[in-house]
């Protein structure tokens, strides 16, 4: 596995999964009828509706078309080494200038959600973390200097 492509839970696609059918079948067909309306209001050229809808339009066709993108190149993650990090493994780190731990999980970047502990393979943390083994120690640079952890622990 290589940082930067797109790799997904099977949770997560099948999430996807599901948003891209409700936006084909739902939400394709509301912005249509919101299109229509707004064209049946007259001149489209000062109506505000009209703009209104074909913008919603333009936002929903992209979304569609970048969960269509996303669903075939991803790669779903599945088997996970213990023994390295790798993506989808769940690493507990040590920060080395205070000591303070914390555990990550190794995702790909369209799962990537710090807040709730998920960490992209693309980031600095990511990329300097990817193929460490437990106890080594590695460093990236940030814009507040260099950051050192160590890894305690790979599940």
């Amino acid at each position: 596995m290589h940082a930067g492509e797109d790799y997904l839970t099977k949770e997560k696609f099948q999430e996807f999964e599901k948003e891209l059918k409700h936006l084909k079948t739902v939400k394709r067909k509301e912005v249509a009828e919101a299109l229509e309306y707004a064209k049946s209001l007259g001149d489209l050229s000062e109506n505000q509706e009209y703009q209104e809808a074909r913008d919603s339009q333009a936002i929903l066709e992209d979304r569609i078309n970048r969960l269509e993108a996303i669903l075939k190149s991803a790669q779903i993650i599945s088997t996970k080494s213990t023994n390295i990090v790798s993506v989808g493994s769940v690493v507990a780190l040590e920060k080395e200038s205070d000591k303070s731990r914390k555990s990550y999980t190794m995702v790909g970047s369209e799962e990537a959600d710090a807040a709730r502990g998920k960490i992209s393979t693309c980031s600095p943390l990511g990329l300097a973390a990817m193929g460490k083994s437990k106890g080594e120690t590695f460093s990236f640079e940030t814009s507040g200097g260099t950051m050192s952890y160590k890894i305690i622990d790979i599940k």
